[in-house]
């Protein structure tokens, strides 16, 4: 076989899609050679069945299997050691995977948070406890912002609950946040989704407003929900703990419209530390289902 019969780098980089710094790489480390080396001026050369035998050096590369690892096999594959070989790989992807799922996930919950905090220093329009377009009172529209104590619809929504927590030692939010923290992992909680606060009833909330029963995540892979359902919502601003008198405000607001306050109060917050540098800034949303007297 002449070398007018054989294929440049370029030639077949085009037949093969593989790139020719690629090719060269792979040369270079004696991963895949060229058939030929012009000994004049060192160009590499390659038969057109090379074509066919490089398939096996690029579709292991596109699996992101090690190089060190397609070279070790190169000259002793078998169906069996392949089939072994993508098994891994297969597993491995599926972590990866999960992983990415997860990591999408955060993103799209922060986005949904922090995109709705925004809508509430804007204010917003609501019929029928649930928010329409519109940055301004529409006719007809209740508004919603941040002095305002409202009742909203929300939908379910799943989370994560962490251990009870102990304020009896010092009643300071760090201590117990702390070992919130701590049993993440054990509880199968990733710490970068949106942390909310518990009470387990209005009682508790009410005789400590900052010393939340139980911390939870906002995960959507969570299996406790917060129940659809009309809630009394306030908003505060203030660093985590610091609600200011948005409880006595939401009390005296279902009091006077003849609400019922049932189950949890939650809180959470949609602008904290992850957007913002002032924690005297942060926005919190309190949160409690109400029926009807």
């Amino acid at each position: 076989m002449t070398i007018k019969d054989l294929l440049s780098v370029k030639e077949f980089s085009q037949f093969t899609g593989i790139e020719q710094t690629t090719l060269r790489y792979w040369d270079d480390i004696g991963l895949f050679s060229p058939d030929v080396r012009d000994p004049n001026n060192n160009y590499r050369y390659y038969s057109p069945q090379q074509i066919i035998a490089v398939n096996f050096v690029a579709v292991l590369s596109e699996l992101n299997i090690p190089l060190k690892t397609i070279g070790d096999m190169e000259q002793e594959r078998t169906p069996e050691k392949i089939v072994q070989l993508i098994e891994q790989r297969e597993k491995e992807l599926d972590q990866e995977m999960r992983q990415l799922r997860e990591k999408y996930s955060i993103i799209h919950t922060r986005r949904e948070m922090i995109n709705y905090g925004m809508k509430v220093l804007q204010g917003f329009n609501v019929v029928e406890g649930k928010r329409i377009l519109g940055e301004s009172p529409v006719e007809g529209a209740d508004w919603v912002d941040l002095n305002k104590i409202s009742v909203l619809w929300r939908e379910e929504a799943p989370y994560i609950l962490g251990p009870r927590n102990d304020f009896t030692e010092d009643g300071e939010f760090y201590n117990p946040f702390m070992n919130f923290c701590n049993h993440a992992a054990e509880l199968r909680i990733n710490l970068s989704f949106p942390i909310g606060a518990l009470h387990d009833s209005v009682d508790s909330f009410m005789a400590m407003p900052g010393s939340p029963d139980y911390f939870f995540s906002w995960d959507p892979a969570g299996n406790r929900y917060r129940a659809a359902g009309d809630y009394l919502i306030g908003f505060s601003r203030g660093y985590y703990g610091q609600l200011g008198d948005l409880p006595e405000r939401m009390l005296a607001y279902a009091k006077d419209h003849d609400l019922k306050l049932t189950g949890p109060v939650y809180t959470n917050y949609l602008l904290d530390e992850i957007c913002l540098t002032d924690p005297s800034q942060y926005l919190a949303q309190l949160s409690v289902k109400v029926e009807q007297h």
